[in-house]
Order: C-alpha cells, then structure tokens, then sequence
C-alpha cells in the first residue's frame, strides 16, 4: 500500500540548522554546514507562567511546529496532530532522578508534569488554543517514521491537514553514556490530502526492505545516525533539491519513500 499526501509547511531547527529556509540551503547544497549548538527560542506564544516552566522538549517542539504552520499560512488551532518523539525531556527526568537520589526526596509537581511524554502536545494545545485530537507516538529509533506514517494514515482516512512534529533532545551525564543523543533536533511538517496554495511537493510513502538513504556530507550524516528525529534529513535533502527545480515542476511530484527516513539498523 502506498500513502500519499501534499507537504505544506515545513519547520526545522537543530545543530547548524536555524530553520527550513536555513536548512534547505544546507541540504541542497547552496551553502555549507557549519555544525554549531542547537539555539532554542523562548516559546513567546505561551502564557508567561507556562513559558518559565517549559524545558527544552516544549521549546523545541513548539520551535518548529509553530514554523510550519506559519509558513503553511495555516490556523494552528485548526489541526489535528501527532508528535512523535524517542523520549522525553532527559535534562529534567535527570533533575528528578537527583531529587530521588537525596534525603528529601520532594519532586516538584510541576518539574513531574514538564517529564511525561507528551508534555509538547499538550504547551501546543495551551499555546494555541486548539481542542483538536493529538496523537504522541514512541517507537525509539525509529519514532520519527512511526510519526510519518501515522500522519499519513490520517491523512489517507480521516481526508484532513494533519501537523507532524518529530522532535529529540539530549540527555546530560549519566543518563548521556546510555542514550548519547548530542543535542536537539525537531522537524515539522503539515501533510494535506488535496494540494493547497501552500503545497511545495506531494509525497508518497511505502514501506520497504530496502536500506536507508545516507547523507554525503560527513557531519549531517553522523547527526542522521545519533539523533533519532534527524533520521527524517534525507527526505528533508529531497524536498530542498526539488525547491531547486523551476517553480512549475514542484508539484505534483512524488519525492520520498518510508526508506528515506528509515531508521537505521
């Protein structure tokens, strides 16, 4: 079986990577990569209160979701979701882990709530105002996939935009030599059934036994293989080439099978 659907907006924010138009440039290569740490924003479309609270997961997610619903000239309230993440925030289940590791042993209830998995889901729905449904997927390694295709599965059945988030974090020492993710990385795209003014490329997706693409440039590869969410680079690589292309031919156009972003063995 093949899925297919159009991609609107697209966000990205990662190591050496400031966002799609930054990213796409990289990818395709127009410019080079420059690795340098992740810069997460502060997430000024949350309440102040709530704003303070959120960790590094919230920022990222909300980061690059809001990107491509922005670009997608799309009202964020109005769609369905899934975030689709390997964890969840590794710097404050570390702050719990040392509180529980002490003789008070008092976790704050806020820090507990910052820790579930799918604390992004649920800042986007606060920031936003949307009472739309979410779905908050984990498959380890292979979660940013396991995202795609439940997006695409909406998409196919239900006939509506869907908001895909694929977002990982880092985890500091000790929790880093058992899950050694370098840094933070997050994708997002809107995945529509019918092409809209906003459509840059129409995607199809399958699965496959065949082996996952691979990036030619050593360090976006070597980001590829540590960070799960930066599995999803060579499709993201596929999408910047087309945008190349003459206007005319970007759609439609098919431009990816699941193997893109397969994770890797």
């Amino acid at each position: 079986m093949t899925l297919s659907a159009y991609i609107g907006g697209i966000g990205v924010l990662g190591p050496g990577l400031s966002n799609w138009p930054h990213a796409a440039a990289v990818l395709s290569g127009t410019q080079p990569y420059v690795a340098a740490p992740t810069v997460l924003p502060t997430p000024s479309m949350l309440p102040p209160a709530e704003r303070r609270r959120t960790g590094r997961v919230v920022k990222l997610a909300l980061a690059v979701a809001s990107e491509a619903a922005s670009s997608a000239g799309t009202d964020p309230a109005q769609l369905p979701s899934v975030f689709s993440s390997s964890g969840s925030d590794g710097h404050i289940c570390h702050e719990i882990c040392q509180v529980l590791a002490s003789a008070s042993r008092e976790v704050s209830p806020t820090r507990f709530s910052n820790s579930v998995h799918n604390v992004a889901a649920g800042y986007w729905s606060i920031a936003t105002g949307s009472m739309m449904e979410s779905n908050v997927l984990c498959a380890f390694d292979a979660s940013c996939v396991a995202g795609l295709l439940d997006s695409m599965t909406q998409v196919a059945v239900e006939r509506h935009p869907v908001l895909l988030v694929a977002y990982d974090t880092e985890y500091p020492p000790p929790l880093h030599a058992k899950r050694p993710i370098p840094d933070a990385l997050g994708i997002a795209m809107i995945l529509t059934p019918e092409r809209a003014a906003a459509s840059i490329a129409r995607i199809e997706v399958a699965l496959t036994e065949e082996a996952a693409d691979k990036l030619a440039v050593t360090e976006l590869e070597a980001l590829r293989l540590a960070i799960p969410a930066a599995r999803s680079l060579p499709l993201l690589r596929m999408l910047a080439l087309r945008l190349k292309g003459p206007r005319d031919s970007r759609l439609p156009r098919r431009i990816a099978r699941c193997r893109a972003i397969e994770p890797c063995a």
